[in-house]
């Protein structure tokens, strides 16, 4: 019978390479750049109590009354020593001298020292009578503290620690715990408050004697001392007025300033040069808000990010916000939603941020002059005059080559020309190194300058080839500037095969490399250079393809001949022939078995059959006996690529086996 037999026609698509036209609108590049990174570490604490700045060894101290311990940090918040056995350590401060830390130890009334050093407790002071000691300043030398709604000191100058009680007389603070806040710029000045009572107190050695009390919001959290003494900040204020950090005079304590913020605030730090930071419990506003003094508006303001599981970010703790006596950080811990605490320092926080805007054309040709354009502005204006660096990154200098330096005009404006000497991506950077007012800030364009055309050739396409043969592919280059290195890439037909490079090198001097492949599968070659500073890249693409292996053995017969000039294989009549084919393996491959029949010298069609292969490439098929002598007939198997089941090979079609029938 007949069979229509499909045969794959394969199709090889020639790519087209489409040219992209770019607007001639400027691309802008904004950076605004601080002169060190933020950081950010978590905490071993299961509290906050209070936080204490050592400048002198760069340490930060943070007390964990719930785990009755001392962590110390550097500066990163890196854990370097951990000072335990302390139930309900509160308040800490550091001696003048940095030699020591003091830290109220509030479940055994008594004051402990640590060595900052070697972290080790110096020295541990009782405090009898005193109940529950909290929050700590150090004044002129002595341990101010504030216990319940009294206030006491400790005096460990002479041999003997002297404990002095009650000093709070003639102020009736409501309820306690009392807030105390100084500055080692005002001696002889304590702030004193809690239960929305508020004092200033004039202390010394013989005592503490009240200059001024005054009333204040019941729900504040922190208080602070200006290094002049003339103001008290306190942490809270919402009285019709909105949410702030108010500042009180210690004269009178009348409200003589204050400073605008989110809700709800809850820290306050005034740094050694008057630079005001606020803190508050913020889910979904700032957290740290950084003021120049008696400025409104911050200079920076900090956002902690959400670590937790609700949907507002990290908040500030209550009161945890302390500088560093040089200005470099502020340093805030924050607590998220799992009840996880972290120490956060935020660098440079007394700068204004700069912004820098660079504008190039968006392309350009080579050794053609450009111009880039740009402006640095900042919330205080910069001067007229102010240098910037300019850098370009190109191939020809890919670490980058120092231009010219700019200035900027009146209003932060900036221009410079250049001419790029090197084609493709081409990138102008500038950077502003900063002052002590404001952070460095950098910004950045590129630009697409042309390159010329090369070309590239790569042989073998479309080309058949018998399974396994090695074939040389061989790439031409053309002209180029300064590289000749080609790579060349191989990459057969099938998912299970993935691409691969056969070979990176410079081309020879008649600008050829080849490489070779073993052709067991359909193969796409690819040549590829990267181009240079004044040639852009090219590629090139050869495919060509490989038969699949294909043979067939003949079992069952009784001998063999030749009938004419072919080798015939004889078989009883009621014998079954079996042909097994084996042929290269690719999952899911079929062989198709075709037989044909010869009457009166022509050969027929009778069928034609696809059969599975088994994982070793074999496929056996037993062909039913006629019963009667005289048939002769013949057999081959095929791949058809694609009709096979896949298509990693090109359609190969195996030798016809002869064989006749007898008695």
């Amino acid at each position: 019978m007949g069979v229509h037999i499909t045969v794959r026609r394969r199709s090889i698509s020639t790519a087209t390479a489409l040219a992209v036209l770019f607007s001639s609108a400027a691309l802008v590049a904004t950076t605004a750049g601080t002169a060190a990174a933020d950081s950010s570490k978590v905490l071993p604490v299961a509290s906050v109590g209070d936080l204490a700045v050592d400048g002198v060894h760069k340490r930060v101290y943070v007390s964990d009354p719930l785990g009755g311990k001392i962590v110390v940090t550097d500066y990163a918040g890196t854990v370097k020593a951990t000072v335990t056995g302390l139930p309900g350590v509160e308040g800490l401060a550091l001696s003048a001298d940095s030699g020591q830390v003091y830290a109220a130890v509030k479940d055994s009334d008594r004051i402990v020292s640590v060595d900052t050093l070697t972290y080790k407790q110096s020295a541990s002071y009782a405090l009898a009578g005193a109940d529950a000691p909290a929050n700590l300043e150090v004044v002129d030398g002595r341990i101010w503290f504030g216990y319940g709604a009294n206030l006491g000191s400790l005096d460990v100058s002479g041999a003997e620690p002297a404990v002095t009680l009650g000093l709070n007389t003639g102020v009736n603070f409501f309820y306690g715990p009392l807030l105390l806040g100084s500055d080692p710029s005002a001696p002889g000045v304590l702030a004193v408050g809690a239960g929305g009572r508020l004092a200033v107190y004039d202390v010394s050695a013989d005592g503490a004697v009240p200059r001024v009390v005054g009333d204040m919001d019941t729900d504040v959290k922190q208080i602070d001392l200006t290094p002049d003494g003339q103001q008290v900040l306190t942490s809270w204020e919402n009285g019709g007025q909105g949410y702030a950090f108010p500042a009180y005079s210690t004269t009178d304590l009348k409200q003589v300033g204050r400073y605008p913020t989110d809700a709800y605030p809850n820290a306050i730090a005034v740094a050694p040069d008057g630079t005001v930071a606020g803190g508050s419990s913020s889910w979904y506003e700032p957290d740290v808000h950084i003021h120049r003094a008696g400025d409104t508006t911050p200079v920076r303001e900090y956002d902690f990010p959400n670590t937790g599981n609700s949907s507002g970010a990290d908040t500030l703790a209550d009161g945890a916000l302390a500088w560093a006596p040089d200005l470099s950080r502020v340093f805030a811990v924050s607590v998220n939603s799992y009840g996880t605490f972290s120490i956060r320092a935020l660098t440079d926080p007394a700068k204004e941020i700069p912004t820098l805007k660079v504008s190039a054309p968006a392309g350009g040709d080579r050794a053609e002059k450009l111009t880039v354009t740009g402006k640095l502005t900042s919330r205080t204006a910069l001067p007229a005059g102010t240098v910037l660096n300019v850098t370009r990154t190109d191939l020809e200098s890919p670490g980058g080559k120092a231009l010219p330096a700019v200035k900027t005009k009146a209003d932060g404006g900036f221009s410079f020309t250049d001419t790029p000497p090197a084609g493709g991506k081409v990138t102008y950077k500038v950077a502003y190194t900063g002052d002590a007012a404001h952070a460095a800030a950098t910004g950045s364009d590129t630009v697409e300058v042309t390159r010329k055309k090369t070309t590239l050739t790569l042989n073998r396409n479309g080309k058949v080839y018998s399974y396994g043969k090695d074939v040389s592919f061989t790439a031409h280059l053309g002209t180029t500037y300064k590289n000749r290195t080609v790579a060349i890439y191989a990459d057969p037909f099938g998912a299970d095969k993935p691409k691969k490079l056969l070979k990176k090198a410079r081309v020879n001097s008649s600008g050829n490399l080849s490489a070779t492949v073993d052709m067991k599968r359909d193969t796409t070659v690819t040549a590829v250079f990267e181009g240079d500073a004044r040639y852009a890249p090219k590629t090139a693409k050869s495919t060509a393809y490989a038969r699949a292996k294909v043979s067939m053995a003949v079992s069952k017969h009784y001998r063999t001949g030749t009938i004419g000039s072919r080798k015939y294989y004889y078989f009883r009549k009621n014998t079954d022939p079996v042909f097994t084919t084996t042929m290269n393996y690719y999952q899911g491959r079929q062989q198709r078995l075709q037989l044909q029949v010869y009457y009166q010298g022509t050969w027929y069609e009778a069928g034609s059959e696809y059969y599975a292969l088994g994982a070793d490439g074999k496929s056996a098929v037993r062909l039913g006996a006629p019963g009667e002598a005289g048939i002769r007939a013949r057999v081959r198997s095929s791949y058809i690529n694609n009709s096979s089941g896949d298509n990693v090979n090109s359609t190969t079609h195996g030798a016809w086996k002869y064989f006749t029938f007898t008695n």
